[in-house]
């Protein structure tokens, strides 16, 4: 069984790549601003935003997956997918019609990380694609497929790293599926709420599970 492993100190090229990440989602912040009516509303969830996206990237810039044999991959790859789908649901990216609410694509200009949002009202789901969201949850997802190929015990930390994460993502679900269909009011209303600050710390929390996976030894 594989060990956990321990905080070590950032390498070199850690902290270049982590630095890259928030270089690059600053700038990116800055020209939504820049060229949209968006504005940064609430400090704190504009930070909380920039934050998701800045951390998820880096997940993604910086996790070195280990060598192994095809079928692994594939059966690693099936976990991470319904990793990302089972927050896709829980997290409020994909969630279901609600009576009277608008139809067809538009995009939503949150503050920088929530937005700009594509939203999608059909007859069948809805699609509320927030970057901080898709970016987030995608590295999640990485970070399971990565402990899943890396060993089968040290897979145990990804499953708590999921429920962990899932349970405190309803109150997203609550806030996004009662409002975030009705009007512009209401979508900017979504990222006011509490639920916001919760999830931004479960989810640090979980990166630094899935990641490190502190307390799973021999």
């Amino acid at each position: 069984m594989a060990t956990a492993r321990a905080f070590p100190s950032p390498s070199r090229s850690t902290l270049f790549r982590a630095a890259f990440a928030v270089n690059t989602t600053l700038i990116l912040a800055f020209v939504y601003l820049l060229f949209t009516q968006a504005s940064v509303g609430a400090p704190r969830y504009a930070i909380y935003g920039v934050t998701w996206v800045a951390v998820g990237l880096w997940v993604l810039f910086d996790t070195e997956v280990v060598p192994a044999s095809t079928a692994t991959r594939r059966k690693a790859a099936a976990v991470g997918f319904g990793y990302f789908v089972l927050l896709a649901g829980a997290g409020g990216l994909v969630t279901t019609p609600v009576p009277g609410g608008t139809g067809g694509f538009r995009v939503a200009f949150l503050p920088p990380g929530w937005g700009p949002a594509l939203i999608y009202g059909g007859d069948l789901f809805n699609l509320v694609l927030m970057p901080a969201r898709v970016v987030g949850y995608a590295a999640l997802a990485y970070l399971v497929y990565e402990t899943v190929i890396e060993a089968a015990g040290a897979a145990v930390s990804g499953i708590v790293g999921l429920f962990s994460c899932v349970s405190c993502s309803w109150p997203i679900v609550a806030s996004l599926m009662t409002s975030v269909f009705g009007s512009g009011t209401a979508i900017v209303a979504t990222v006011t709420t509490l639920s916001y600050d919760l999830s931004t710390a479960v989810f640090l929390v979980t990166v630094v599970l899935l990641r490190w996976r502190p307390g799973f030894g021999r």
